[in-house]
């Protein structure tokens, strides 16, 4: 008799894990499809291709930021759903338009800003409700999971996306990007368990002061704040010159859009092993060690890219570039990813996840635009390559031992949920089956929470 093995993050995470890897999988076939539809349809300048990414960021973050709180006080996975049919209205409406003959740059620009703001509630609804669907000491291996898919979908859908837009043309990949979000809403539909109710939305004024809380708890922490500000020039700095490498690529070197998306695709295996061994390494070497040694590796391969050569030899040197800044975010993603939610009480998660995505995207928004300026004067290989040498610096950012050791004591303890409902079964057995009544603290954490990553998030997720 053949014996199935369980997972031992239990179905209700598996259902997690399947709706992410299918809007993981669209988003990735669908790599840079704003920007590739404005270059080969619009034929848009590199300075328009930088504002559109930017306006999509800054706009839809400053629409999500009072969105935080309004998370946190409702049902997770309804709001997920929410937000993913949300965004396949937005990203259906492309095809629609183009097809009339009707899309403009300015469409584009308005859906960019619809899917930044309904990306960022997912993010803050998705973290808390992983911290409660999973143990404490199985967070790193969800975390893992959920990076070893992001690489995965990675290196297979912008080769194939690029191959689908060549013969079929530029918003080809919209559409499927667009389906993957219902796809998604059903995967986490499909969860199985009643979610507990979430509690009351606090009134008035009190309401209002929540909306800055995510804030106030990372920088009261000194090693979020610390990662914060990291993930803040890192995200910023990469992600400025994916329109410029775009453009470079695609229009002045006249690479291929599936020889484009080869050359990020291909080095994607690195993702793979990386996210395999940020465990083992976690587990040898420390938090710490970890953070700093993998997040001062990535930080070395991004000014590399200013000196792409044409042709062949052009995506083959990609490639190798991507391979080393990819390997080393794998590492770093899962194990910052697993602390941060750590280090958040579930209470806290929406908001400060909120928060979080929003200084990043806001930064990321801003570099790109300032980028976009500095590259119509000194022009894209420059422009790139200051990039470049600035993210050589980053690694000063990242928080030191004495204060991983100082953030452990900050965090308030709150009971994990899933911790809590063994406590409960415990005590009630305990007391001979008769009801116990239980620290606030611990009926408060029954309720499920918000996170990741999808940022696993990271530079190189978070396109």
């Amino acid at each position: 008799m053949v014996r199935v093995r369980r997972d031992p993050l239990g179905p209700q995470f598996g259902w997690l894990w399947a709706a992410f890897a299918v809007s993981t999988f669209g988003t990735w076939l669908a790599f840079d499809a704003c920007s590739m539809v404005a270059i080969l349809a619009l034929h848009a300048r590199p300075l328009e291709v930088s504002l559109l990414a930017a306006a999509g960021l800054a706009v839809g973050a400053v629409v999500a930021v009072p969105l935080g709180p309004w998370v946190e006080q409702r049902r997770k996975r309804r709001v997920m759903i929410m937000m993913d049919a949300v965004r396949f209205v937005a990203l259906a409406s492309i095809p629609i338009a183009y097809a009339a003959g009707r899309l403009t740059f300015a469409h584009l620009v308005g859906v960019a800003v619809v899917v930044g703001a309904a990306d960022i509630c997912f993010r803050a609804a998705s973290g808390s409700c992983l911290k409660s669907l999973v143990a404490p000491e199985q967070l790193l291996t969800a975390n893992a999971r959920f990076e070893s898919t992001t690489w995965t979908a990675t290196m297979i859908g912008p080769p194939v996306g690029g191959a689908l837009i060549s013969s079929f043309g530029p918003v080809t990949t919209v559409i499927a990007d667009a389906v993957s979000y219902l796809l998604s809403a059903l995967g986490i539909r499909a969860i199985p368990g009643r979610e507990p109710s979430p509690s009351a939305m606090l009134p008035g004024r009190r309401r209002r002061g929540e909306i800055l809380e995510g804030w106030r708890y990372i920088l009261g922490h000194q090693p979020l704040r610390r990662l914060l500000a990291n993930a803040v020039l890192f995200n910023g700095l990469l992600m400025a010159t994916a329109p410029l490498i775009a453009v470079l690529m695609l229009s002045r070197l006249g690479i291929a859009p599936w020889q484009y998306g080869l050359a990020f695709a291909a080095p994607c295996v690195g993702g793979l092993v990386g996210s395999r061994l940020a465990r083992r390494f976690a587990t040898r070497l420390g938090t710490h060690k970890v953070l700093r040694q993998a997040g001062t590796l990535r930080a070395g391969w991004p000014a590399a890219l200013a000196f792409i050569p044409s042709g062949t030899a052009g995506v083959v040197y990609v490639a190798v570039v991507q391979l080393g800044l990819i390997t080393t975010c794998a590492v770093f993603n899962p194990v910052f990813a697993t602390y941060r939610l750590e280090q958040t009480p579930i209470d806290r998660v929406a908001r400060t996840l909120a928060a979080w995505t929003v200084s990043t995207k806001m930064s990321v928004a801003a570099l790109t635009a300032l980028w976009g300026v500095l590259a119509n004067f000194v022009g894209l290989r420059v422009a790139i390559g200051v990039a470049g040498a600035i993210l050589l610096a980053t690694p000063l950012l990242l928080p030191r031992r004495g204060h991983l050791e100082a953030g452990a004591h900050h965090a308030t303890v709150h009971p994990h949920p899933v911790a809590a409902a063994h406590e409960r079964l415990d005590v009630t057995s305990r007391s001979g089956g008769r009801d116990v009544e239980l620290p606030l603290q611990i009926l408060a954490a029954n309720r499920p929470g918000t996170s990741q990553q999808h940022e696993s998030a990271t530079a190189t997720n978070s396109r």
